[in-house]
């Protein structure tokens, strides 16, 4: 037995919900990695639990005690298609535990066979997509991001076949939940009121308590979903973030980061910078991300028009109102993550202009997002010492040429000035906000290369460590923190179905 009180609170609404479905069973099952910090959070009693039990359960030919899996539906607009039937076609619900804060998080394998929403795919996934999201998801959470987790992943002994046949694998997520914007959006197309009642106290007795004693509690929910959402996406933007596919059955309404296919980290900063090999039109590109979030919640909003009042007028005119306060609460957001990327601790209204004038310099000058705001937390901790000008001309070294980069750096030494913090305290805060160290586009390829092409999983460990302390001071010249050659460059990411 792994956990005590597994559940899947889920599996208590109606039928028609989701299908109850088992995991179909691998052939040999290996244990890639298991996250046992993760697994001590959630409670899960592995000791004396061997690699091979684990790589068992993990890919799903073991059921965990008490668990009784489902697979669940939803519905989604597909860059701006709405598709009425989606659902969970390769991933299973496969239990629910509290963790050791008493938070709900779902168990879910991904990858682990058909189901009756796969329509004409395998419900497998491949090796090299499973290394990423668990790379990715572990960074995100090291970073600070709401974000689904990694708790397992395992190769199959199976061989999966896309384009060329690539070895199977499985990545056990866990999450705060499953429940997407699509979800409601199913459920809406169908006009299933009823149901759209159900699933919105759910995620109100789930996500979002204090919304059940608010006097409309179904408009407090549309509120929450969109808080958290302007807190995501300014988070996302504020390291750099593309998700690559922010569909509506991509949305979690619990407002974390979820279903990490073609994401990716940009290296040099570039505004509209896409990778998704499937966003032709960059709909999903860096800076439209808050378009998209602000469209994705209208539609959520559109959903719970008949629960927020019975007049369909005064229901419009209370979700218009909703959805208008995301834009000045999204803008607030990054500007205040953007200002802790400065070092600054106190507000002027002339900020905004001073962090999009950083941000054209880069642009023109094609300088590392990452590696700019960094190197500027050097040049905040040499402030008036001898390191300083080492640290500045390590900076101004990133961008070609560098002549607007110092005009810039004196325009900002102006403002920091008339901040409250000491040189010393606002370098140490940089630092807390700038990583060192990304889920690099070339360093996930090198890893995946290695994994499918030599069955070397050593590149993945050392990545997959690095990524868990994405804050801490390296060299220079570190492996990590290193953009690529022109020829290590990735330009595409794919989602792997």
């Amino acid at each position: 037995m792994l956990h005590d009180d597994l559940t899947i609170s889920y599996a208590r609404l109606p039928a028609h919900f989701f299908t109850r479905v088992d995991p179909t069973p691998v052939v040999a099952p290996r244990l890639i990695k298991f996250n046992r910090e993760l697994a001590a959070d959630l409670g899960l009693d592995v000791g004396g639990v061997d690699d091979a039990a684990l790589a068992d359960i993990f890919a799903g030919n073991r059921l965990i005690d008490g668990s009784q899996p489902i697979a669940m539906v939803y519905a989604g607009h597909q860059f701006g298609q709405f598709v009425p039937q989606l659902g969970d076609g390769r991933a299973i619900l496969v239990g629910e535990v509290r963790d050791r804060f008493g938070t709900r998080r779902d168990i879910q394998l991904k990858g682990s066979g058909r189901t009756p929403y796969s329509r004409s795919g395998d419900g497998r996934a491949v090796l090299g997509p499973v290394l990423r999201e668990y790379l990715v998801s572990e960074a995100m959470h090291a970073l600070g991001l709401p974000a689904t987790r990694a708790l397992a992943a395992v190769v199959t002994g199976e061989v999966v076949y896309r384009e060329q046949p690539l070895p199977g694998a499985i990545l056990t997520r866990v999450a705060a939940g499953h429940v997407r914007v699509g979800t409601f959006q199913f459920f809406a197309a169908r006009g299933d009121v009823a149901a759209l009642k159900l699933l919105a106290d759910y995620v109100i007795d789930r996500h979002y308590p204090d919304a059940a004693g608010a006097a409309n509690p179904y408009l407090e929910l549309l509120n929450a979903v969109i808080r958290a959402q302007a807190a995501l996406v300014a988070g996302w933007l504020n390291v750099g973030f593309i998700h690559g596919v922010m569909n509506t059955d991509n949305m979690s309404v619990a407002g974390e980061t979820i279903d990490f296919g073609p994401c990716a980290f940009m290296d040099g900063y570039d505004s509209m910078a896409v990778f998704s090999s499937i966003d032709a039109r960059g709909r999903y590109a860096y800076a439209n991300q808050p378009k998209a979030a602000l469209w994705n919640l209208s539609r959520f909003a559109e959903t719970l028009l008949p629960l927020l009042d019975a007049s369909s007028d005064t229901a419009v005119r209370l979700a218009n109102e909703a959805i208008a306060a995301f834009v000045p609460l999204f803008d607030a957001l990054w500007l205040d993550g953007m200002r802790r990327k400065l070092g600054l601790s106190t507000a002027d209204e002339a900020d905004g202009e001073l962090i999009r004038g950083l941000l054209e310099v880069m642009q023109e000058g094609e300088a590392d997002f990452t590696r700019t705001f960094r190197c500027l937390s050097d040049v905040a901790a040499g402030a008036g010492n001898g390191a300083g000008a080492a640290a500045e001309a390590a900076l101004c070294g990133l961008f070609a040429p560098a002549d607007a980069m110092r005009d810039w750096l004196t325009r900002w030494r102006g403002r920091v000035s008339r901040d409250t913090q000491s040189a010393g305290e606002r370098a140490a805060a940089m630092r807390r906000v700038n990583p060192a160290v990304i889920p690099r586009n070339h360093r996930i390829e090198q890893v995946i290369v290695a994994a499918v092409e030599r069955n070397d999983f050593a590149p993945f460990e050392a990545l997959s460590a690095a990524l868990s302390r994405p804050y801490d001071e390296r060299a220079p010249d570190d492996y990590y923190t290193q953009p690529p050659r022109m020829d290590e460059r990735v330009l595409q990411t794919f989602c792997g179905t």
